[in-house]
């Protein structure tokens, strides 16, 4: 059984070295790279790994492209901020030869602040499944935040070990990504007929703020689980701002020519 590793990346000089060495013991390494312009194609390349330009077009189709370049049996999606385990590779190499489903989610543990993340909805944490076999699962459309449509009749598995996530380098990039991700998610909240409004976004932004700090436990984080949760307060407030400017459509005053009174 061969198994093809594929990583999305723009812009990920910094991190992407780290991750493709992480799974340098995949047959395949395919890095879907949105025409980075910091050196990340360079990067991989050197390493070996296979790399195609998509361009960007949210995230959904940018996965299903990178998949549809992975020539493996089995297909690992690792994202340029993960890291790959000896104890997930073995797993992963022992599961392929014999597996009974085709669809595996990956449990990730988060480094966030100097310390591994034990709550605030970030322990055990999990996106999309990240092992399946080739042709067995896809991905919606949607721009950010997307979901996997499976094409197999069998359950979706956990495998048990964990692979490492840094999702965050520094402050500033906390505050990019809640401004990318919110920018991405208006479409997401257009298409399922939400309004906007600022006292509505402050409500679902509290929400947010409450859900992570108190009923996902952030608290016990200490001040890492504050500003995981402020995050996710701005991400969410922002998200609804931009769905009301959308919907509101403003625009300045115009301004006739004004002149010299003679």
């Amino acid at each position: 059984m061969k198994i093809s590793a594929y990583i999305i990346a723009y812009n990920e000089a910094e991190k992407i070295r780290d991750c493709i060495n992480s799974v340098l013991w995949a047959d395949e390494i395919i890095v879907a790279d949105s025409h980075s312009t910091d050196g990340t194609s360079e990067i991989a390349e050197e390493l070996g790994a296979k790399v195609v330009h998509i361009d960007f077009d949210g995230y959904g189709k940018l996965r299903n492209e990178a998949i549809s370049h992975c020539t493996g049996d089995w297909i690992f999606s690792v994202d340029s901020d993960e890291r790959c385990t000896i104890e997930v590779r073995d797993e992963i190499l022992s599961l392929i030869e014999d597996a009974p489903l085709d669809i595996y989610q990956v449990p990730r543990k988060n480094y966030f602040m100097g310390k591994w993340i034990k709550y605030s909805g970030w322990y055990p944490n999990f996106r999309q499944p990240q092992l399946f076999k080739n042709g067995k699962m896809s991905y919606d459309l949607k721009p950010v935040h997307e979901g996997y449509i499976s094409h197999s009749d069998k359950e979706i598995g956990v495998i048990k070990n964990i692979i490492w996530q840094f999702p965050f380098k520094n402050t500033e990039e906390v505050i990019h990504k809640a401004n990318r991700y919110s920018t991405l998610g208006v479409k997401k909240l257009q298409d399922r007929g939400k309004t906007g409004g600022v006292f509505i976004a402050f409500i679902h932004g509290f929400w947010s703020f409450i859900k992570h700090y108190i009923f996902k436990l952030g608290f016990l984080d200490g001040g890492a689980g504050f500003v995981i949760a402020f995050g996710n307060f701005e991400g969410t407030f922002y998200r609804y701002i931009k769905l009301t400017e959308a919907q509101a459509n403003w625009k300045a005053p115009s301004v006739e020519p004004i002149l010299r009174d003679n």
